[in-house]
C-alpha cells in the first residue's frame, strides 16, 4: 500500500479509553482499526508508565502488525515531537489521559497546546469533560479554546461526547426538525449504581470534581444538545448530603471517612434551569442503585410529543408519543456503536478539513463544562 494512503495516529494515554477494559466499552483504538483496516498507522504512544506502554503495543502488534508495528512509546509529547518527522508526521491525535492533565494553560495540564506546538498541522480528539479541576480553571479552559480556534485552518478539533451520535439521537433530531418543532422542556435523569465504585478519587470532589462534572456531564451535554444555549445564571440546584439520614449508603465498598468531610459528594443533585429559547430543563443524578446495573434517560418534550431515550449507553429506546399515534412507537437500536460513529466522523473530518461533520466542538463542549459547574455551584450553595 501506498504511504499517501495511509493514516498517521498519536495515542496521547496507554489506558482503557485509548484500549479498552473489561469493564466498559471505551476503547479507541478498536474503532480507528474498524474505520482504516490497512490504512491506519499507530506511529506513537505517549505515556509516562512506559512498561505498560509497551506491552499494550506488543499485544497489538501480534494481532495487527502492519498498524502497530513501527509504533515508537514516548514519555512525553516533547519527545514524541522529536521522534515523529517527516512521513511519520501524525495527523490525528487521540487524548485519552484522565482529563486533569489537559484543557489547561498550565505545564503538565496543556496537552492540547503541547501537541499544537509540537504538530503545526495535526487535529485533536479530546476525550470529556474537556478538562477538570477548581473553579477557576475554567478560564484556562476559555484561553486553551482561544488557542485551538486560531489552529482552525491547520487541523481539526472534536471531543468525545459519544452520545450525540447515537442514532437514536439523530432520530430525536431529524423528528423534531420535519415537524418544525420548538422544545419546551428537557428531563434528564441518571441514577448510578455505587455497590462497586470503590476508588475513593471518585468520591472526592477535591479530585473528581463530582458527580455532576465527572459523570452526568453526558446528560448535561445531551440536555444542551436537543434544548439549546443554557442560561446560566437561571441554574438552581437541591442536593441530598452524605451527612443527612436522606443521604446514608449501606452497600459503600470504601471507607469514606479517609475523605474530608467538606469534600465528600453529594447523594442526590436535582437542577433545574431555564433555556436561552425560554424552554425549561431539569437533571436529577442519584448515587443510589446496588449491583452493578445503572439507569438512564432522557426526555424531550415539544407541541405534541414526547420522545424518551431509555438507556443510551447500553442498549438504546427511543419511546415516541405523538399527535394521532394510539400508545407509543417504540424504536431499539441493539447494533449501534457511537463509539464508531464519533471516530468514523473525526477522521473524515481530517481528511476533509471541515469539522462540519462533528457534533461537538471543544467550544460546544467548554460550555457543557461550564454548565456542570453551575449545577454544582447552585447546589452547594443552599445547604439544609
Amino acid at each position: 500500500m501506498s504511504l499517501q494512503n495511509t493514516f498517521n495516529v498519536l495515542l496521547i494515554g496507554a489506558g482503557e479509553i485509548n484500549f479498552g477494559s473489561v469493564e466498559g466499552p471505551w476503547n479507541h483504538t478498536k474503532r480507528l482499526e474498524q474505520k482504516l483496516g490497512s490504512r491506519l498507522r499507530v506511529v506513537g504512544l505517549v505515556d509516562l508508565d512506559q512498561t505498560k506502554a509497551r506491552a499494550v503495543i506488543d499485544e497489538k502488534k501480534a494481532l495487527i502488525k502492519d498498524s502497530y508495528d513501527s509504533t515508537e512509546v514516548f514519555e512525553s509529547i516533547a519527545s514524541a515531537a522529536e521522534g515523529l518527522k517527516g512521513a511519520r508526521l501524525p495527523q490525528l491525535a487521540i487524548l485519552g489521559i484522565p482529563p486533569q492533565f489537559r484543557g489547561q494553560s498550565s505545564s503538565g495540564r496543556d496537552a492540547e497546546l503541547a501537541l499544537i506546538k509540537a504538530f503545526p498541522s495535526i487535529s485533536l480528539f479530546c476525550e470529556k469533560p474537556v478538562t477538570t479541576g477548581p473553579i477557576e480553571r475554567i478560564a484556562e479552559a476559555q484561553s486553551v479554546r482561544d488557542s485551538l480556534g486560531k489552529h482552525a485552518g491547520k487541523g481539526v478539533v472534536g471531543v468525545g461526547y459519544m452520545l450525540r451520535y447515537l442514532k437514536a439521537c439523530a432520530d430525536i433530531k431529524d423528528i423534531l426538525r420535519e415537524n418544525n418543532l420548538t422544545v419546551m422542556a428537557t428531563n434528564a435523569r441518571y441514577t448510578m449504581a455505587y455497590e462497586y465504585a470503590v476508588k475513593l478519587g471518585w468520591w472526592d470532589k477535591s479530585q473528581s470534581q463530582g458527580p455532576i462534572i465527572e459523570q452526568a456531564t453526558h446528560f448535561a451535554d445531551l440536555s444542551r444538545f436537543f434544548g439549546g444555549e443554557v442560561d446560566l445564571k437561571s441554574v438552581s440546584a437541591r442536593t441530598v448530603e452524605h451527612d443527612t439520614s436522606a443521604g446514608s449508603l449501606g452497600k459503600k465498598g470504601f471507607d469514606e471517612e479517609k475523605i474530608d468531610a467538606a469534600n465528600r459528594i453529594p447523594r442526590i443533585t436535582a437542577a433545574v434551569w431555564q433555556y436561552e429559547s425560554g424552554a425549561v430543563g431539569t437533571l436529577m443524578h442519584s448515587v443510589a442503585l446496588h449491583d452493578a446495573t445503572y439507569d438512564t434517560e432522557i426526555e424531550i418534550i415539544a407541541d405534541g410529543y414526547r420522545l424518551k431515550l431509555v438507556d443510551p449507553y447500553n442498549a438504546p429506546v427511543l419511546y415516541i408519543r405523538r399527535p394521532g399515534l394510539a400508545g407509543e412507537e417504540v424504536r431499539r437500536y441493539d447494533q449501534d456503536d457511537p463509539f464508531y460513529s464519533e471516530i468514523s466522523a473525526m477522521i473524515d473530518a481530517v481528511e476533509s478539513g471541515s469539522s462540519d461533520g462533528l457534533l461537538s466542538t471543544f467550544d460546544d463542549a467548554l460550555r457543557t463544562y461550564e454548565f456542570t459547574w453551575a449545577i454544582r455551584k447552585a447546589g452547594e450553595a443552599v445547604k439544609p
